[in-house]
C-alpha cells in the first residue's frame, strides 16, 4: 500500500526558462568539460565531482548532467538494465496509484513537446517507478516520489534516471519509503535543533506557534522538485543533494527558514498563519546564498548532537501530551462526580416536590370547598337559588 501524503496537486507549471549564460556560468562550464575531456572514459574523480557539484551554479547544464550525474549516484552507465514494457507491469498493486500520480505531472514535461513525445516519457515514467518499487518490495511508493524520478527522466533519459532511482531509493530515500511515514516526520523534526542553536528567537516563535513540520514535507520527500517552479532551480539543487550527505534536504530547510526569519517573525503567531505563510516558497530565493548556508550548517552540527535534541524534545512533547491528559481525565472524574452528586439528590428532591404538590392541591381543594359553601349560604340568604 503507497504512502500517501497531502501534497499541492494543483501546481503551476514548471518554467523551462532559458537564460544566458552569465561569464560565472561560463567559466564554471569551461572548467568541467576541460576536466571531462582530460579524464579517461569521462569519469571524473569523486572529490573534484563533489566540489563542482557544491561550489556555485553547480554543473551547470544538462549536457554536463547526464554525464557527471551517474557518477554522483554511483551508477556504472556500462551496466544498464533493459527496461520492460509498460504492459508488464499492469499487474503491479500500484499501477493505477502511480498512473494517476503521473498523470497529474504534465505540468513538469517541457511546455510544447509533441502528443507523442509527452505520452512516451509519461510512459517511461510510470515504468521507472513501477520497475523499482517491484524490484525492491519493502519499499513503498509515495506521492512525491514521481517529481524527483521525472526531474531524472529529463535530465538523464529512461534507463539511466532508473539506475539514479534504484541508489537514491535504497539510501537517500528509504526512510520515506517505509510502510509508514513515522520515520520521516521524526527525521523532519531535525529542522528544530538546527533552529534553536541559530536563532532562539525564531526557535521560540515556531514552537509557540505549533505549525509542526508538515509545510517541509513536501521539500524532504521531493528534494524541493514539487513546491518550486524554475527548473534551473530544480535541477542545481538536485547538483548539491547527489554531492551531500543524505539528510542535507534538511539543513537547506533550516537555511531557508533563518534567511526568511524577519518575515516569519511579523506573523500571527499561530498554526493556520504560519503554516500558510511557510508552505509557498518564493520564486526569488537566493538559492546559491542558501546552499552555501546550508552547507556551513552541515559541517557545524553532527548529527549525534542533533539527534540528542530532537529526543528531548519527543520526550518534553510526551510529557506535555500526558499532562493534558491527565488534566482532561480529571476534568471528566469531577464532572462525573458531580453528575452522580445530582443523580443521587434527584429523589429525595422528586419525592419532596410530590409531597409538597400533594399538599399544595389539597389546601387549594379545602379553600375552594369552604369559599363554596360560604357563597351558596349567602345566594340561598338573598332569595337566590
Amino acid at each position: 500500500m503507497s504512502n500517501v501524503c497531502y501534497l499541492n496537486i494543483d501546481q503551476p507549471p514548471l518554467r523551462f526558462e532559458k537564460s544566458p549564460e552569465s561569464d560565472e556560468e561560463h567559466r564554471k562550464r569551461m572548467e568541467i568539460e576541460k576536466l571531462i575531456e582530460q579524464s579517461i572514459d569521462k569519469n571524473l574523480a569523486l572529490d573534484a565531482l563533489v566540489k563542482l557539484s557544491l561550489s556555485p551554479y553547480g554543473l551547470v547544464n544538462d549536457h554536463l548532467r547526464r554525464i557527471l550525474w551517474p557518477q554522483l549516484a554511483g551508477v556504472d552507465v556500462t551496466r544498464l538494465e533493459r527496461a520492460p514494457s509498460l504492459k508488464e507491469l499492469q499487474n503491479h498493486p500500484e499501477y493505477n496509484q502511480v498512473v494517476l500520480d503521473v498523470n497529474r505531472s504534465l505540468k513538469r514535461f517541457p511546455p510544447g513537446i509533441p502528443y507523442e513525445q509527452r505520452i512516451a516519457l509519461q510512459d517511461q515514467l510510470t515504468v521507472l517507478i513501477l520497475r523499482v518499487i517491484q524490484k525492491y518490495p519493502n519499499l513503498r511508493y509515495y506521492q512525491g516520489y514521481h517529481d524527483v524520478a521525472v526531474t531524472f527522466l529529463l535530465v538523464a533519459g529512461e534507463e539511466i534516471a532508473y539506475a539514479i532511482m534504484e541508489q537514491l531509493s535504497t539510501k537517500h530515500f528509504s526512510e520515506c519509503m517505509q510502510e509508514t511515514m513515522e520515520a520521516t516526520q521524526r527525521r523532519l523534526m531535525f529542522i528544530w535543533p538546527v533552529i534553536k542553536f541559530e536563532n532562539l528567537e525564531l526557535y521560540n516563535f515556531l514552537q509557540s506557534s505549533t505549525v509542526g513540520t508538515l509545510f517541509a514535507l513536501p521539500w524532504y520527500l521531493t528534494w524541493f522538485g514539487h513546491s518550486l517552479n524554475s527548473y534551473k532551480t530544480v535541477v542545481r539543487l538536485y547538483d548539491y543533494f547527489l554531492a551531500s550527505p543524505i539528510y542535507t534536504p534538511i539543513f537547506v530547510t533550516a537555511a531557508i527558514l533563518l534567511y526568511r526569519s524577519n518575515e516569519i517573525l511579523k506573523e500571527e503567531c499561530d498554526m493556520a498563519s504560519v503554516h500558510c505563510f511557510l508552505s509557498t516558497l518564493p520564486e526569488d530565493l537566493p538559492f546559491e546564498k542558501l546552499l552555501k548556508t546550508s552547507s556551513k550548517l552541515v559541517n557545524k552540527y553532527s548529527l549525534t548532537v542533533i539527534e540528542k535534541d530532537v529526543e528531548e524534545l519527543i520526550f518534553q512533547e510526551k510529557a506535555k501530551r500526558q499532562a493534558e491528559e491527565n488534566m482532561i481525565m480529571k476534568r471528566r472524574r469531577k464532572m462525573s462526580a458531580n453528575a452522580n452528586r445530582i443523580f443521587s439528590i434527584s429523589p429525595w428532591l422528586l419525592n419532596m416536590l410530590t409531597s409538597k404538590s400533594v399538599l399544595f392541591t389539597t389546601a387549594v381543594s379545602v379553600v375552594v370547598g369552604v369559599c363554596a359553601y360560604y357563597y351558596k349560604n349567602q345566594y340561598l340568604a338573598a332569595g337566590i337559588s
